[in-house]
């Protein structure tokens, strides 16, 4: 699934939603340098996946939802990009934080989703 091919990468809008809420807490804590930089660390886990859904780091997450794969974001990050793969589309439904309880994240209509 991976080699020269270029995937398309769709962001869902819970996926904008979370990017947005995850930069807006990083701004009130950590001040605006470091909601930039950790915007360019997630941007730059999204983008790695247009090199196929299989990129290093990326494993599969049945146990949330069929067919779903998990990107860790960075060795800084503690995002993880949940996504599905279609073809040549690969849809990027949320950004969350490796503590959550990603099942209960994850909403009933995303789980259902193929």
């Amino acid at each position: 699934m991976t080699g020269d091919r270029q995937w398309r990468i769709r962001l869902a809008s819970a996926a904008e939603d979370d990017f947005r809420n995850i930069l807006r807490w990083m701004a009130e804590r950590f001040g605006e340098t470091h909601a930039c930089a950790y915007a360019d660390i997630l941007s730059r886990a999204i983008q790695a996946l247009a090199a196929g859904p299989r990129v290093s780091g990326a494993r599969e997450r049945h146990e949330i939802a069929d067919g779903l794969m998990a990107l860790h974001v960075a060795r800084r990050g503690r995002h993880l990009v949940l996504y599905r793969v279609g073809s040549p589309v690969i849809d990027a439904l949320r950004l969350l934080h490796d503590s959550m309880d990603m099942p209960r994240q994850f909403s009933s209509r995303e789980r259902d989703e193929s």
